[in-house]
């Protein structure tokens, strides 16, 4: 048996806000959209490298304050750059710091409670 791939399933609270993080954000592309009632329930964010599915959140459709939820961990080529862009679309980017494991990183939270860091090996 062999695995081809695994498309991780993201559950939000609102697709079409969250599509500003993964693809005005991240430059992932949104396909197969999913609609019930008019309203998008489900799409394919991608890029050839990677692969997402974004599900509406069952239940509550608001973050629990105690919700830990998923976190993602990104390689971007460019580190400062991917964290200006976030920047100027709004997000609350962290700074970028060297950290003692040899990674050089940034974090921030998107609106349906996720963390992401953003990481590339420290330059020596």
């Amino acid at each position: 048996m062999t695995i081809k791939a695994c498309i991780p399933v993201i559950p939000s609270a609102d697709i079409e806000k969250s599509l500003h993080f993964w693809v005005d954000g991240l430059g992932l592309t949104a396909d197969r959209q999913m609609r019930h009632e008019g309203k998008l329930v489900g799409c394919m964010v991608h890029n050839e490298h990677t692969c997402f599915w974004l599900n509406q959140r069952v239940g509550t459709s608001f973050k629990p304050e105690d919700y830990n939820g998923i976190s993602l961990y990104w390689t971007p080529d460019d580190i400062y750059e991917t964290r200006a862009k976030l920047k100027q679309l709004g997000y609350k980017v962290s700074e970028i710091e060297d950290r003692d494991y040899g990674q050089t990183e940034f974090f921030l939270t998107d609106d349906d409670g996720y963390t992401h860091c953003f990481g590339v090996a420290t330059k020596t």
